[in-house]
């Protein structure tokens, strides 16, 4: 988000006299150069706000990913060694129910660039395109701007959960186990999220990713590599079942995934907004620039016209 300020004033010259008097227009310059000023002071201190929440928010993310990436090589390693296994959270429901479940992640506050807007934009196609295939979609949100959006729209919103500037996953765990819950049961065919991955500091993609049911990644085309082969010969001893083992692994790896979904998100709003706040920080002292030259040619235009006042009534006095 970048912020625009006004800065057309009457033109200085012969004619503005007509216009504005001179001690006016110097009062009105004077004044959007002080407004622009408190302005450019108070987004230079969101943007530090915003940077010492990214560098926080970053090191949580970063802090978590490796055990998320774990848990899933784990989850597909097991399963991959348990082909009788049958579960709805990997392979889906057999009779389906024409109906997902979405989660969409926003912020609670603005100014922070195309943050929301490319994430709900990602939302309403992936709800037309279910619509258009016959599919009812149930919507979840969090965040203040994607209630709202959703309330402008007039699209019906099933739950709205709070989760705060820095999530914790005690609270994140009881959205995605109840969601857990109602896929296990048959209530929905697909759980999907809404939120913008991080991906390094200069490209966030709003995107929806399935969280359920989880499909195992495609087999490797590089058959000829000696890892792939030794990782695909592996033979494990479980203790106990694998039975077991996934019915604990499932549900752990669905919520953790959608742990570092909110850190991604909260990530990736620090990092926009501070980019906003700095864009609007320059552009400010742009149109301080440009206002302080208008004062200086209107301030110079009145002294001009004092002087030839003086010199024309001491013209008149000879």
């Amino acid at each position: 988000m970048v912020f625009r300020f006004d800065v057309d004033l009457p033109a200085i010259g012969a004619d503005s006299a007509t216009i504005l008097p001179l001690m006016a227009q110097l009062r009105v310059i004077k004044n959007r150069m002080g407004a622009v000023g408190t302005i450019g002071r108070i987004t230079k201190t969101m943007q530090m706000i915003a940077t010492a929440k990214f560098t926080s928010a970053s090191q949580r993310a970063k802090s978590t990913k490796p055990y998320t990436e774990r848990i899933r090589e784990l989850v597909h390693e097991v399963s991959a060694s348990a082909s009788d296994y049958g579960s709805p959270l990997i392979h889906g429901h057999s009779e389906p129910k024409q109906r997902e479940l979405l989660l969409v992640i926003t912020s609670d506050r603005g100014m922070c660039g195309a943050y929301n807007g490319n994430i709900l934009k990602a939302a309403i196609q992936h709800i037309r395109s279910c619509r258009e295939r016959g599919i009812e979609v149930d919507i979840e949100v969090s965040g203040k701007k994607a209630v709202n959006f959703f309330r402008f729209q007039k699209i019906d919103v099933l739950s709205k959960h709070e989760v705060g500037d820095v999530p914790a996953y005690e609270d994140v765990e009881k959205i995605a186990s109840s969601m857990i819950r109602r896929y296990a049961a048959g209530e929905y065919d697909a759980v999907h999220v809404v939120y913008t991955q991080f991906i390094s500091n200069a490209r966030q993609n709003a995107l929806v990713s399935q969280l359920l049911p989880m499909t195992p990644p495609a087999e490797e085309e590089d058959s000829s590599s000696a890892a792939g082969e030794q990782s695909r010969n592996v033979v494990y001893d479980f203790q106990p079942s694998v039975d077991e083992l996934l019915d604990d692994l499932l549900p752990l790896m669905a919520k953790t995934v959608m742990f570092q979904s909110f850190n991604d998100a909260v990530v990736s709003e620090n990092i926009m907004r501070m980019i906003a706040m700095k864009s609007a920080t320059e552009n400010s002292k742009e149109v301080g620039r440009a206002l302080k030259q208008q004062f200086n040619r209107a301030r110079q235009s009145q002294i001009t016209t004092e002087l030839t006042e003086i010199i024309s009534g001491a013209a008149a006095l000879e």
